[in-house]
């Protein structure tokens, strides 16, 4: 899968990912850092990239709608340090199809992900 890493998520998580075989790509490194969400998006969506972010300007599915881009996971932890954003991203990526998120709106939680597919 094509990855954007939002800049509120840990670079660590590049290495990471792109070991489990994933085409990773991140908004400092582009040169995006510090600019606004929609030429963060347009970057994304222009790269056909799936979104990685804990921004909450990404959290509206009626804006971000299923199917209609390639892809936004908003991590929303109620104590997002570093290392728990790590642990908890990671985990999700070893354990779920994340190839069928092509397209999804999806919300990860500490206990939840909520996965909102094109077709519902």
């Amino acid at each position: 899968m094509k990855i954007k890493l939002d800049e509120n998520i840990p670079v660590q998580l590049v290495q990471t990912l792109a070991g489990l075989g994933h085409d990773l790509d991140t908004v400092p490194r582009e040169g995006l850092a510090g600019r606004d969400d929609a030429s963060v998006w347009r970057a994304a969506q222009d790269a056909g990239r799936f979104l990685i972010t804990q921004d909450l300007d990404f959290s509206d599915v009626r804006h971000f709608r299923p199917g209609e881009h390639f892809g936004v996971l908003v991590v929303r932890l109620r104590e997002p340090g570093r290392l728990a954003l790590l642990r908890r991203v990671c985990q999700v990526f070893a354990t779920e199809d994340v190839e069928a998120w092509t397209g999804c709106f999806l919300v990860l939680s500490e206990h939840k992900l909520r996965v909102l597919h094109p077709d519902r």
